[in-house]
């Protein structure tokens, strides 16, 4: 039972946590207003406006920092990580989209009828640099407010 408590009054791991499910939620009503359309499947999606990943782990370091100091070695690990995967959603993952986006595009042209959409590449799975940026911002902002309030 400790274990349990001890995990929900980890400050930082918290507020990784809020930001992670603010961010998803934040995407529905984003998807919401662009598309003019309610799709909760949005809440589901790993790409798209704002990046979770970037959210998530910059409330994650931000958190560490002010907990554990900005001089700690756990504020160094946790910037390295929040910097990789930033890099990652914008970098890897964003030309693995696009290429799968250009993959699809080359079936369809190849097998004049459409294809099957089960058979298709999945083409969001990455960030644009505003994508990430929106979420680091997003994650600073409610890594330092939930940590405030609740550090």
């Amino acid at each position: 039972m400790n274990l349990i408590i001890d995990l929900f009054t980890n400050v930082p791991l918290v507020a990784g946590g809020a930001a992670f499910l603010f961010s998803q939620v934040f995407k529905v009503f984003f998807y919401l207003i662009k598309d003019k359309e309610l799709n909760f499947w949005h809440f589901f999606e790993s790409a798209g406006m704002p990046s979770t990943h970037s959210a998530m782990t910059s409330a994650l370091t931000i958190s560490i920092g002010i907990t554990q100091g900005f001089f700690s070695p756990f504020f160094a690990l946790s910037l390295v990580f929040t910097i990789v995967v930033m890099y990652d959603a914008m970098g890897v993952r964003f030309a693995a989209g696009q290429q799968a986006l250009i993959l699809n595009k080359i079936i369809e042209d190849i097998y004049s009828e459409k294809v099957n959409e089960k058979e298709k590449l999945k083409e969001l799975i990455g960030h644009t640099p505003f994508e990430v940026f929106v979420g680091g911002l997003l994650g600073l902002l409610i890594g330092m407010l939930y940590t405030f309030i609740m550090g």
